[in-house]
Parts: structure tokens; sequence; C-alpha cells
């Protein structure tokens, strides 16, 4: 819905009495706005106010909070609690506008701390609710004994901050009993497998662990690090480069079924690309329940491809130069894929696209790039019977003429979108 059209169309409305259209028509077609047409909507009449600021068009908003010209008025604080937001991002670290917020919204269980000169974990003192932080590009002031509030928490995610103190930061961490999340992406406590397992020991219930670590440029053995296997089911190695992790590393996680390798560089890009693939395929051979795959640039897709194994349904693999005979070695392992992203950017799927329903006919959902895809060749995606989502990444001029024929094809069975959707406000850019 373009902004200008549908501002006429209320204007028209309003003088045939729109107030008689039920509000959940309303309600419907409101859904379809982005959040710059809403503003513009509600700020029309009363009426419109009232209906724009119904909880079940914010889910999943998250409001941020800079208190860049003094306190939030009352008005305001009421509009986000009629819309049940939920979810902040504060970039102040200043006790009274934490104050304001608590007060203003009391229910809030989402909080991101970016940006702020320093932060220290207080603030959950007044805020009962909250069960998923984020603290960002800050100093953090480590307390040895936190807030009692640290154990409602189950998501915590730390990214590019500094710490006071290593030692008392370890011991603050032990006392997030409950978490079942963590983002670690700061430099490590000690040796990397040390490291990972400092934060499984310190923390029983954490079932998805991300870690980012940063200057780390020594391999350790596993062998004098492991006292007993941890019970993850989700890995995220981010922005790794290196060979900090040792080629036995996955052994510590057997009940492991996710895993995500975001490297730093292409193999293009590599000096010993071929070794840093050995890695990973030593990793997966010693993952038997692995589901879901992520492998975001590194070394080239052949290095690996006969290690991953049968039992993965979603994989994505961002790798450069993705050949015929890659995407062919893949499909044999992955019998029964059912979710596939795939983007060899720079380089380009072309005319192997019209190859995927053949190497993958069980598909679900698709996430592809269509620049440089011939149209006969995009077309063959007809053939994915059981296809339910395809997401293009790339929204080109003709891109929608194209569509219009898919979904001709496809006697409209398939849902097609071109924008993403929104990121958790609690992830960081680490794996943008």
């Amino acid at each position: 819905v373009s902004h200008t059209p549908f501002l006429c169309l209320l204007e028209k409305s309003m003088a045939q009495s729109f107030m008689q259209i039920p509000s959940e028509v309303w309600n419907h077609v409101f859904t379809f706005l982005p959040v710059s047409d809403k503003f513009c909507v509600r700020a029309t009449c009363k009426y419109f106010k009232k209906l724009i600021d119904h909880w079940s068009l914010w889910k999943g908003w998250s409001v941020v909070l800079s208190f860049r010209n003094g306190p939030y008025s009352s008005q305001f604080w009421a509009s986000l609690r009629r819309r049940k937001v939920a979810s902040v991002v504060m970039t102040s670290n200043k006790a009274k506008h934490w104050s304001q917020l608590t007060q203003g919204l009391p229910g809030v269980s989402t909080v991101v701390v970016e940006g702020t000169p320093r932060t220290n974990f207080r603030f959950l003192e007044e805020l009962p609710h909250v069960k998923r932080v984020a603290v960002r590009s800050t100093f953090l002031l480590c307390d040895a004994n936190p807030a009692a509030a640290a154990q409602q928490l189950t998501h915590l995610s730390l990214c590019g901050i500094s710490l006071s103190s290593k030692d008392v930061f370890k011991a603050t961490l032990s006392k997030f009993t409950n978490l079942t999340s963590l983002d670690y992406h700061l430099e490590p406590i000690g040796p990397p497998v040390s490291c990972l397992q400092v934060l499984v020991d310190s923390l029983p219930k954490l079932k998805r662990l991300s870690v980012c670590f940063k200057r780390v440029l020594l391999c350790y053995d596993t062998t004098e690090a492991i006292h007993r296997p941890a019970a993850l089911s989700s890995l995220e190695l981010v922005n790794y480069m290196n060979f900090s992790l040792p080629t036995d590393t996955m052994r510590l996680l057997p009940h492991l079924r996710s895993l995500s390798v975001y490297h730093q560089l292409s193999h293009t890009e590599m000096d010993d690309p071929e070794h840093l693939g050995f890695y990973l395929k030593s990793w997966l051979s010693d993952l038997p329940q692995l589901s879901s795959l992520v492998v975001i640039k590194g070394p080239a897709a052949n290095t690996y491809a006969s290690s991953i194994p049968a039992t993965v349904t979603s994989l994505t693999l961002r790798v450069a130069g993705l050949s015929a005979g890659d995407m062919a070695a893949v499909a044999a392992q992955v019998p029964n894929l059912l979710h596939l992203h795939i983007d060899p950017w720079p380089s380009r799927l072309g005319a192997h696209t019209s190859k995927i329903p053949q190497l993958f006919p069980k598909l679900k959902s698709l996430k592809i790039r269509h620049e440089c895809v011939p149209e006969k060749d995009f077309l063959q995606l007809h053939q994915l019977q059981d296809l339910e989502h395809l997401e293009v990444l790339d929204d080109r001029p003709n891109l929608w003429d194209l569509v219009g024929k898919l979904r001709m094809i496809t006697k409209n069975r398939l849902n097609i979108s071109t924008s993403p959707l929104p990121r958790d406000v609690l992830c960081c850019a680490c794996t943008q």
C-alpha cells in the first residue's frame, strides 16, 4: 500500500462515515503498512490513533529510548503500553532515565543496552519481568554478586564490550543459572576450548551458545580442557578465521543439533583454505545428530561436502564459487533436506538454479538470489511440489513480472517474498 493513495482513501472514507466499517477490517488493512505509514495514519484522527495502537499491529516491535530531548511524556508511555511493547533499546545509563523506563513500561521483557559509557546489571532489580538482555559497545562493570534478579534471565547477549575484570566476570556469569541462550562475542577467558568449558560448566541449562573469539591465533589440545561433554544443542562460531578450536572440538558436544560457522574470509581470500576445510570436515564427522548447518564464507564446499550428516534438514551455504558438482555432492549427503538458503555471492548460481528441484526435491523453503538467473531456469522452481515459501534475496526491476509468472504456474500455492523478516533486536550485527 503506497503512502499517498492510502491517505487519499482515508480522507474519502472519513467523508463516508468510515466508522461504520468494522474495526477488524481496518486492523487487517493496517497490517500491510510499514511502520512509517502507520504513524502517518495514526496522526489523521483520534479514531485511527486508537486503531493503530492496537497491540496486534506491533507484535515483535522494539522501541529505541535515547532520551536525547529529555524525558518522554506520559502520553508516549501510555501509547507504548497500549501496543504492549515489551522490547526496548536503552542508549542512556542515567539513573533517572532507567527510573522512567521502570515506571513507564514495568512489564518490559527484553532490554538492549547499547552505546552507553558504562553499565552493570543492577537495572534488573527494578524490572522483574525481563527475561532477555543484550549489552553492546559499552564498558561492563562486573559484580561478583549481581542482583538476585540475574536468575530470571534466559537469554543474554554480550558483544563488543570491555570488562572491568575477567575473573570477576566469571563469578558474575555463574549467577545467571537459568540462561538457555548466550552470545559471547568477546575475547575468550583463557584458551578457547577452556573458555567453552567454563561457559557450559557455569551455565547448566545452556542450550544455545554463540561465540566470537577475537584476536585468538593458537590451537589448543582439547584433552587437557575437557572434563565432561556439554548438553548444548546449538553452537555458533562467529568471525571464525583461525585454528583456535581443534579438530576434535565437537566431541565436547555430542547432543549438538545446530552448527553455524561464520568465517571472516572466503576461501578465495585465505592462505590455506584446504586446512580450514579439513577442520570443518572433522567437526561434521563428529556430529551424527546434526539437523541444521550454516556455513558462511570459509573453505570451498567440496572440501567438506562428503562429511555433512544425512540428518541435516536445514542448510545454509553462503560460500563463493559453488559449482554444479559441489551442489550435487551436497545433495547426495542430505536426501531429506527441507530448508535451503544457497548464495554463492560474489559469484552467482545462474543456470544452476534449474538443478535445484532435481537435487533437493523435498524442499519446503528456499532462499536464493535472482541476479543473473535466466528466466527459464528461475521458472523451473515450479517443479518443487512441496515448496511453501520462496525468498528472493535481491529485488530487481523485472523481478515481480517473473514472480507473477511463477505464481501462475504454481497456481498461487507459493508464498514469495523479497523482504526478509525483521531481525530479533537481541541479535547483534556479527551474523548479518
